[in-house]
């Protein structure tokens, strides 16, 4: 490969070290998808004959047939899928294969490649998050009149309903898909006939290439081109962002599945038993998903270290790109279809969220607001007055509401029967009408426009 530059071969700790081939062969469709269209543009641009063209491309569509039904060889004296392929095309077509990498490098044919491989795995993660929004605007349009508690600090703080719950994830992963969508943009410029880190004096048609393979343009410097790994670390940085919304609606899987909560039932296609305790479901699958939002930070973190200070133009750190890709996808594509098909399949027990709100004095505030609106009590008294309310309540072992009028009026006399109306969790939540708020009515407009957004009918 390397001609009469060297007089000797690699070491073997070289040939090791320096091979991509058992990563970078998952380029295969993109590294042929390329090719033909620079062959294509060559042939075009009279830099190819048109028979070499075609004999060309009938023989890259054949290495194509051969990686789909056997794989792609491992050679690591080839080092790469680009090598490995155009090897391979020199064994079934003869010298003209030599023609193919005319007025292009291996430095802007991998950056074709990968941003072509990232660009396609972008669309299957909006897909994907696409499918969990239909699933969580399914199940929210079930439940925008469940009760539940609201939590902060893990504790109860006021009673909302779970469509609402369930919605909040719903515009996380919004958020998620413009982050992507936002990446996909910036990176669909084509790095093809940027050749090593100059361009070339050869007369080809960038925009002809950039066309065949579906950018919006040819990236305007070659030296940024070849060296640009920004849509690489676009995609982790989303994925990594879209991980930690997935891991903390894993984490309320896990807490709500545990028997002190007992909020839902778990499908049995995403839970696990154990070995010893014949009694236990284990939510193993939304704790794997709180898991992997680790791994494909890492990721993220690992190409941010390896850009970190590399000179113009391409540098071989930059080989080291693509595996936290690869793992990042794989292991986000996994946990997005983990997290539909738990929302999905998941049982909420209503009753027992219900207990919950009731029990756990989650319509305070809603006491104190009262004091504040119908006895014109100034805010921090009325919170005072609420919270030896609670204390009472809490030491009888009985909700809010619970308590008699008389032992509300001993703690303050401005207190009346019309208090009633306000404490009950069914009063609290259908108080909450401001925008974006909890009431059932706010919640279906928000799962309307959510489905109109969505095409969903």
């Amino acid at each position: 490969m390397w001609g009469g530059r060297f007089a000797e071969g690699p070491s073997s700790i070289m040939r090791e070290i320096n091979a991509s081939i058992p990563f970078d062969k998952a380029l295969w469709r993109e590294d042929i998808t390329a090719s033909k269209a620079h062959v294509a543009m060559l042939g075009e641009c009279g830099i190819v004959s048109a028979d070499d063209v075609a004999l060309i491309t009938d023989g890259l569509d054949k290495v194509a047939a051969e990686y789909a039904a056997d794989g792609v060889p491992e050679d690591w004296d080839l080092e790469d899928i680009h090598m490995t392929t155009e090897a391979r095309l020199a064994e079934l077509i003869g010298p003209a294969a030599g023609r193919l990498h005319t007025a292009r490098s291996r430095n802007d044919q991998v950056a074709t490649d990968f941003k072509l491989w990232t660009r396609a795995a972008m669309d299957e993660t909006l897909a994907g998050l696409g499918a969990l929004q239909r699933a969580l605007v399914t199940r929210a349009d079930e439940h925008a009149e469940t009760i539940m508690p609201g939590f902060t600090h893990l504790q109860t703080a006021q009673p909302v309903t779970l469509g609402h719950h369930l919605m909040a994830y719903y515009e996380m992963a919004r958020r998620d898909i413009s982050r992507f969508a936002d990446a996909r943009k910036r990176l669909n410029k084509s790095p093809l006939g940027s050749a090593a880190l100059a361009g070339t004096g050869f007369p080809i048609d960038r925009e002809m290439t950039s066309d065949a393979l579906g950018f919006d343009g040819p990236t305007r410097n070659s030296l940024d081109a070849v060296s640009d790994r920004d849509f690489a670390l676009d995609y982790l940085s989303a994925a990594a962002q879209c991980s930690l919304h997935l891991s903390r609606l894993a984490e309320e899987m896990v807490i709500w599945a545990s028997q002190p909560f007992g909020f839902v039932r778990m499908p049995d296609t995403l839970s696990t038993g154990s070995s010893i305790m014949p009694q236990k479901k284990n939510p193993d699958a939304a704790e794997l998903v709180r898991g992997h939002a680790g791994r494909i930070t890492g990721c993220l973190t690992s190409l941010i270290v390896t850009m970190k200070g590399l000179p113009l133009a391409y540098s071989k750190d930059m080989q080291d790109d693509k595996p936290p890709v690869f793992e990042a996808h794989s292991l986000l594509t996994l946990s997005i279809a983990a997290m539909t098909g738990m929302i999905e399949g998941t049982t909420f027990k209503t009753d027992r969220m219900r207990q919950a709100a009731e029990l756990g004095y989650a319509t305070a505030t809603d006491l104190a607001d009262w004091l504040v609106r119908e006895a014109d009590i100034p805010f921090r008294e009325a919170h005072h007055i609420t919270g030896a309310a609670v204390k009472l309540a809490e030491s009888k072992g009985v909700a809010l509401e619970a308590l008699e009028l008389s032992e509300l009026q001993a703690i303050d006399a401005r207190v009346d029967e019309r208090v009633y109306k306000a404490l009950s969790v069914d009063a609290s939540v259908a108080s909450r009408k401001s925008y974006g708020g909890t009431a059932p009515v706010e919640v279906r407009a928000r799962i309307a426009e959510a489905r109109r957004h969505l095409e969903m009918g």
